[in-house]
């Protein structure tokens, strides 16, 4: 299984989560269903097949999540030291392009509203990985090869 890069923080709030989900949320499902239950015919019983929909996806995302906080490897990703590491935020410039785009290299669990989010596996991740602001990185994309500078380095 390979390793996820999560921050302290967004490893707490999956923790949470996951608690949350093996808890509450299995106590609330259990009763959704039983309450179902409790109006007869289960075949025709739109109250049932809902609330055994949701316990399926509950379940899943509770697999999701133990698999995710098991491979977890916490990082700081401060990038204080202006090195592109999982966890540090990068803007990028593209060849032919003015505007400058901001990502976070990590997982998708560690998404923020103002920035997108590129894995450390991707080709652009790894193309990025151990840089500094100034380095012009090329990587292959589904349309070829992109040419991307990295403007900043930061958290």
């Amino acid at each position: 299984m390979s390793e996820t890069h999560l921050t302290p923080e967004t490893y707490e709030r999956l923790q949470a989560e996951l608690d949350d989900l093996t808890t509450r949320g299995r106590v609330e499902i259990a009763k959704a269903i039983e309450a179902a239950r409790a109006l007869g015919d289960l075949s025709e019983n739109a109250d049932y097949h809902a609330a055994k929909d949701s316990q399926g996806k509950m379940e899943t995302r509770i697999r999701q999540l133990q698999a995710l906080l098991g491979s977890a490897v916490i990082v700081e990703g401060t990038g204080e030291d202006g090195v592109v590491t999982a966890g540090t935020v990068v803007s990028l410039r593209y060849e032919g392009d003015e505007g400058v785009e901001r990502f976070l290299v990590g997982s998708i669990e560690e998404r923020r509203e103002d920035v997108s989010v590129v894995s450390p596996g991707s080709p652009l991740g790894q193309a990025l990985m151990g840089r500094r602001p100034g380095d012009t990185v090329e990587y292959e994309a589904p349309g070829g090869t992109l040419k991307v500078a990295v403007v900043d380095v930061g958290a």
